[in-house]
């Protein structure tokens, strides 16, 4: 059974454009997610999904100095391009990743992971953001390729195409859906990028830790900030878009 990790990328984020390839200490933001992501123990295979635009073929390069495998697909149907780069790839157990996430735990991923394997049959989409309890900037969304073929097939609204996974979480008839919980409820703190608030953020984190321990953890973060508090206020305002 092969599980593979997709990772959406794209250079076109409206609120703060060419946000991935952004740099910390002379790395970018996808660098530092591509190596905490390939530290997972039960992902098999990494493919960045990007688009066919040419703006987007910085991703592309970048990837391919890194060897991470790519795939190119609709900018706007994002279901489609997840289906296409899965069955590319020949993924049986599908990890959706977002490239907005840069300090994403990798025993994180395989937590979540690990409770898809643990109720597998009995459960189609396990992810722990249907509650929050984790930092947003931890998220991991974990299927069979036979759901998302289901999806692929069978959604019709333009925010099902978009959002990959919304059919799932909108359609509790048809799947079995599961929540991971985090032993303490962290989902107050904003990891991902989306602002240069979030960057400013994301910035004195890794510089903070990296340095040190370039394999640092969620707990690692959560000290951090509570030595530094008033950290947290710099993106406490903003607001995830719907």
């Amino acid at each position: 059974m092969k599980i593979v990790a997709v990772i959406q990328a794209r250079m076109g984020s409206t609120r703060l454009p060419g946000k991935i390839l952004k740099k910390v200490m002379g790395k970018t933001l996808l660098e530092y997610q591509l190596e905490r992501v390939k530290r997972s123990k039960l992902i098999d295979e990494i493919v960045v999904a990007t688009t066919s635009k040419s703006s987007d073929d910085v991703i592309v390069n970048l990837c391919e100095e890194l060897g991470i495998h790519t795939y190119r697909g609709s900018e706007d149907d994002v279901l489609s391009r997840y289906y296409e780069a899965a069955t590319v790839y020949k993924a049986d157990v599908v990890v959706r990743l977002t490239s907005d996430c840069p300090i994403i735990d990798p025993e994180v991923i395989d937590q979540v992971v690990r409770v898809y394997l643990n109720h597998q049959g009995a459960v189609d989409y396990v992810s722990n953001t249907l509650k929050r309890t984790f930092p947003r900037g931890m998220d991991t969304e974990v299927f069979s390729y036979q759901a998302l073929e289901q999806a692929y097939q069978q959604a019709n609204l333009y925010r099902d195409r978009e959002h990959v996974t919304a059919y799932f979480y909108t359609n509790p008839e048809k799947y079995q859906l599961k929540n991971v919980k985090s032993s303490n409820n962290s989902s107050r703190h904003r990891w991902t990028v989306d602002t240069e608030e979030d960057f400013e953020l994301i910035t004195k984190i890794i510089s903070n830790l990296y340095p040190l321990k370039s394999s640092f953890t969620l707990r690692d973060a959560l000290d951090l900030l509570e030595e530094h508090k008033e950290w947290s206020k710099i993106n406490e305002h903003i607001e995830q878009k719907k």
